[in-house]
């Protein structure tokens, strides 16, 4: 954006004032900046369903209720956080929910019917995983195809794919248990073991989603590839045209999709020994959600990586605080729908408030 260059004053022209600012020059205030940041409207909604539920539910103040609400907000926010990676790109990923079903019956299936140590399937859902997502982007950056039907097609793909390769192997539709496996127990400790702080029991996920979160955050804020993300979601044009690789950035934030289900999976895995194959679907409308929840636009190159962690902790406190509420859990689909809708609309006040001047 070019901007015109002001004629120069003449020597007779009075000076202005000292100190003088009109709106172009004068810095925002801190409230301005405050505002600007994406995760501010999802932090102040996060706040108020926290209040509500406090009032609401006296079971929900406990420890042990927090725990249950962190676990929940874990498990979804370990995966919104690559989604959200992704739409700051500005691409979606509908195959997201059944991809972590698909990695787990993958590490499950392998095991079992190879009589391998379970690492090996952990190590081949690992690699299918990241397959399926560089096959995502891929396929989006040949054919120009939006990647709402190209990960659509993904999605229906590998659903039916699990549903059938699970009663091929095994003639129903769950994995065989693989808990008296080799590895099974190491691989457990890994991904789906707990600690406890104060009595109260909480699962390794809540320790994996922070330092994730921290990741993400460094890699958006501090790193090269981060601006690549910003760029390309903003006018993937506009950063070819300066040099930015859109096609490597967009295959590679497809692949961290992968490597968030691939993740979840496992956890889902050790955590039951077993896996149903019709599990995961719808899962990835939440993940969008929860990304939105948390500032981020549909329309991609805006967004942060808190945003979706409080997004994701907004998911377990309604999960969770409608059980303890002891409300009809029917409900909770509707309640979420209001909070997705109170959450864009609070994220558009926001914006407009920040660009006011």
């Amino acid at each position: 954006m070019t901007q015109a260059t002001a004629p120069a004053a003449s020597s007779s022209s009075p000076a202005s004032p000292a100190g003088r600012k009109d709106g172009r020059t004068a810095q925002r205030s801190l409230w301005r900046r405050l505002l600007a940041r994406p995760e501010v409207g999802a932090l102040i909604a996060a706040i108020g369903v926290y209040v509500f539920f406090f009032v609401a539910a006296p079971s929900f103040r406990d420890a042990g209720a927090l725990s249950t609400v962190l676990y929940q907000a874990s498990v979804m926010g370990i995966m919104t956080l690559p989604v959200a990676l992704l739409m700051i790109g500005g691409e979606f990923d509908l195959s997201a929910g059944v991809a972590v079903t698909t990695s787990a019956l993958t590490a499950a299936i392998l095991s079992f019917q190879l009589s391998v140590n379970v690492w090996t399937g952990v190590i081949v859902a690992l690699i299918v995983s990241l397959g399926v997502g560089a096959f995502n982007g891929w396929l989006l950056i040949k054919t120009g195809l939006p990647s709402f039907l190209v990960t659509l097609g993904s999605f229906l793909i590998l659903q039916g794919a699990n549903l059938a390769v699970t009663k091929i192997f095994t003639g129903n539709v769950a994995s065989d248990s693989i808990a008296d496996m080799d590895g099974f127990d190491q691989a457990k400790k890994i991904f789906a073991s707990e600690f406890t702080i104060g009595g109260v029991n909480f699962k390794i996920t809540i320790v994996y989603w922070l330092v994730f979160a921290v990741a993400a955050t460094w890699l958006l804020l501090r790193t090269k590839f981060g601006n690549w993300i910003f760029a390309v979601g903003g006018d993937k044009d506009s950063a070819r045209a300066v040099g930015v690789p859109v096609s490597f950035t967009k295959i590679a934030l497809f692949m961290g999709v992968g490597a968030g289900a691939w993740f979840v999976g496992m956890h889902l895995l050790f955590s039951f020994n077993t896996v149903q194959s019709g599990e995961g679907v719808g899962n990835e409308f939440l993940y969008i959600i929860a990304a939105v929840i948390g500032g981020c636009l549909l329309t991609g190159g805006y967004g942060s990586a808190i945003g979706p962690v409080i997004g994701a902790f907004i998911f377990g406190m309604v999960n969770q605080g409608i059980v303890y509420a002891n409300w009809n859990p029917d409900w909770f689909k509707a309640f979420l729908g209001v909070m997705l809708l109170v959450a864009a609309l609070v994220n558009l006040w926001v914006r407009r408030t920040a660009t006011r001047r």
